[in-house]
């Protein structure tokens, strides 16, 4: 299943390409955004497999959003969806994976998510081997996977690494290991906080509509969740 995202500064364009996605049931969640820049956020919030992405868009266009995700280390896959036909040639110049004609048809949306899919197979088959991040041990290197870490404390220019039995030293600051560990499922909920969203076993909320989170595997430890970051976070987590 795919994490998708619709970027198209019309509305109605949008929910007519979301319920033909909900209807091939190949899509496990769908984000929309009506301009570049709110794609921008939302990607960082959470990864995207693939953009089905309006060209003609105002400010930054569709052609210019996919020409910066070309730089990213894994960018999304990148479906055009638009009225206009000239483009097309323009679009594989930044490795579009299709091209579709509005009104979509069913059809050609098959063929587009197949390829979606053909498309990312070799990057998650080439990669078998579980992200691990450095930190220090009693005096040492040690590399910890990322499946194992619960959540990650920042600690004055150090961070502070959580697993299930242990706690480690890392001298890679907040923002950078949010950057890297937002891919697998992890979340910043507060500027002094990223949890594995794996593991979260419980919302809270208590007074002020303020969040908290209790996570699998450590006793006793609630996380407050930024009043920013809630709406976000109830997305990631389905809520």
């Amino acid at each position: 299943m795919l994490n998708a995202m619709i970027v198209d500064d019309e509305a109605p364009a949008r929910s007519e390409l979301r319920y033909l996605l909900e209807e091939t049931k190949r899509v496990d969640s769908i984000v929309e955004a009506a301009s570049a820049r709110e794609a921008v956020e939302r990607l960082m919030e959470k990864r995207a497999d693939v953009l089905f992405l309006d060209i003609s868009m105002p400010k930054t266009s569709g052609m210019q959003l996919a020409e910066a995700l070309r730089k990213l280390k894994n960018p999304p896959a990148v479906v055009f969806v638009t009225a206009y036909s000239e483009y097309a040639l323009e679009a594989f110049g930044v490795d579009a994976v299709d091209y579709l004609m509005k009104p979509v048809e069913t059809d050609r949306l098959m063929q587009a998510l197949d390829k979606v899919q053909a498309r990312l197979k070799p990057t998650r088959q080439s990669n078998p081997t579980a992200e691990r991040i450095p930190v220090e041990k009693s005096g040492r290197k040690v590399l910890v996977p990322v499946d194992q870490i619960r959540y990650i404390e920042a600690k004055d220019d150090y961070s502070c690494i959580y697993t299930d039995t242990d706690r480690y030293l890392s001298t890679i600051s907040l923002a950078k290991l949010e950057a890297k560990l937002t891919p697998h499922h992890f979340f910043r909920v507060h500027r002094g906080y990223i949890v594995n969203l794996s593991y979260v076993e419980d919302v809270e909320t208590i007074s002020s509509g303020i969040l908290q989170l209790g996570i699998n595997g450590v006793d006793g430890k609630k996380i407050s969740v930024s009043r920013r970051r809630v709406v976000a976070l109830k997305r990631a987590l389905g809520l």
